[in-house]
């Protein structure tokens, strides 16, 4: 199991950036890909951006060009995997909690969410 833990959110104005991140831990020997999904109040749970164990990545059309995705990789004595979302010319829309996920051998592992909160 692979345990996820995310910092970085808040609220910020129209026009601004911020940049999420996503400590994962545990059996992150496992992890295929680790992604970024987002549930606005009252919506479904949808995915923002995802990368692959080989750097490959995917976005959602309301994303591209303004998010981007990245890994970091670090061996230390417990295995430590980053991921990060820096996200630029945000919108009200983009208000939701954002949730990291990590595609293992098992299943998808969840972080508990942070709120980003963009003010018009």
């Amino acid at each position: 199991q692979v345990q996820l833990v995310e910092s970085g959110g808040g609220l910020v104005q129209a026009g601004g950036s911020l940049k999420l991140s996503c400590a994962a831990s545990g059996s992150t020997f496992s992890i295929n890909a680790m992604g970024w999904y987002r549930q606005a109040a009252g919506k479904q749970r949808e995915l923002v951006a995802t990368i692959s164990r080989s750097g490959a990545t995917n976005y959602a059309d309301s994303v591209k060009g303004r998010f981007t995705i990245s890994r970091d990789n670090a061996k230390n004595a417990v295995y430590l995997q980053m991921t990060s979302l820096q996200m630029t010319s945000l919108k009200p829309e983009d208000t939701a909690i954002y949730y990291c996920n990590a595609d293992t051998y098992w299943g998808n592992d969840w972080g508990q969410g942070t709120q980003v909160t963009v003010s018009s």
